[in-house]
């Protein structure tokens, strides 16, 4: 009936059902949850565009890619300029001049990367773990204050046990810039992620509350290629194990008050707050309405990271070398499927932000149709 079955109506479901009903095959598409978009979803609360499953700021280098995305949403100017709450004292995010000012007292570039570079002569040989990473590259005074606290909620575990190579780099920035990503393009789509993705999937049939493994033979036999974006281990049915994920648990609140923190990111940065961070939603899109008012409401999201077990969300693949091994093993079976294209963060066991997704959902489409 069907030239394509997507399962998952999240980014890589909804630009490889977009570009397939564009070359003229016929496309249905399902998804597990009651809504479209994915991890992107936004849910509109009191005039506010609340990111369900966490902040999603789209940033890319990439002209094609946003070229492609603008079609679907007009995207405002919000910049991403989180603050670092330290039990009480308040750093800019990323590392820069500001950050350093309130660090040290330092105002000179020059001052700033002579304090930085004394600090990190206390690791001399090659990093063996994060702590060393990190010190190695920005010092002992922000390794403690900005890095430690976080990245232990982050990953449950002590910095001193987790591998180096998971901060490969940390961006310094001799400036007083406070753009967190540096992109060439970067917003919010005016009226949340929802309404982009309802665009994209226009004209396309669309299943939700339809689980793909309940339904699994009845589906496939409806389409020619199946176009899966779910967790690959589930597909094989976690016959040579399962992967490893963080997952988030989010705590929403309304809130009869118009600004809680004054940023849209606030990150907590000492260990002894439960709490990563808390999102306040109105401001991924400053505060107004679609009208220009002010609203006199706010929503906030702290988030707590947590172990993934079977059950919850699958967020932030973990990379480390046992699950690199494990994935290279299930890439082997998802290469052997004939009429199966495996796609996104879950379906490819990979780190991908919203930009690279749909540059390889583009990719791949371009081999196909």
């Amino acid at each position: 009936m069907y030239d394509y079955l997507i399962v998952g109506a999240g980014l890589y479901g909804a630009v490889f059902a977009h570009e397939a009903k564009k070359a003229g095959k016929s496309v249905l598409v399902v998804d597990k949850r009651p809504n479209i978009a994915g991890n992107v979803y936004t849910e509109n609360v009191e005039g506010i565009n609340v990111h369900k499953y966490g902040a999603h700021i789209f940033h890319t280098n990439n002209k094609e890619v946003w070229e492609y995305i603008t079609q679907f949403a007009e995207f405002n100017r919000f910049t991403n300029s989180p603050v670092a709450n330290y039990k009480g004292e308040l750093f800019s995010l990323p590392f820069n001049m500001y950050t350093f000012n309130k660090m040290w007292g330092v105002v000179t570039p020059e001052e700033a990367a002579a304090k930085i570079a004394e600090q990190r002569k206390e690791i001399t040989g090659e990093p063996t773990n994060l702590e060393e990473q990190a010190i190695s590259l920005v010092g002992r005074d922000i390794y403690e204050k900005l890095i430690k606290g976080y990245t232990e909620k982050q990953w449950g575990r002590d910095c001193k046990d987790l591998p180096a190579f998971i901060i490969k780099r940390l961006p310094v920035r001799l400036t007083f810039d406070n753009n967190y990503f540096n992109a060439l393009y970067q917003g919010i789509p005016v009226g949340g992620y929802t309404r982009m993705v309802e665009n994209m999937l226009d004209g396309i049939e669309v299943r939700l509350d339809t689980d793909y493994f309940e339904h699994k033979e009845e589906l496939a036999a409806l389409a020619k290629t199946v176009v899966y974006t779910g967790t690959i281990d589930a597909f094989f049915d976690f016959r040579l194990g399962t992967l490893e994920y963080r997952s988030v648990r989010f705590e929403n609140e309304l809130l009869d008050i118009p600004n809680f923190q004054g940023n849209a990111a606030v990150n907590y940065t000492d260990r002894e707050t439960p709490w990563t961070r808390i999102i306040e939603h109105k401001w991924f899109e400053f505060g107004k309405d679609q009208n220009g008012n002010d609203l006199p409401k706010t929503v906030i999201s702290r988030e707590y990271s947590s172990e993934w077990k079977p059950g919850d969300e699958p967020y932030y693949p973990v990379n480390d070398d046992k699950n690199s091994k494990l994935y290279a093993e299930y890439k082997k079976l998802a290469d052997a499927e004939k009429n199966v294209v495996f796609g996104g963060r879950l379906g490819e066991y990979k780190y991908y932000d919203m930009d690279a997704v749909i540059a390889a959902a583009l990719s791949k489409t371009k081999e196909l149709l």
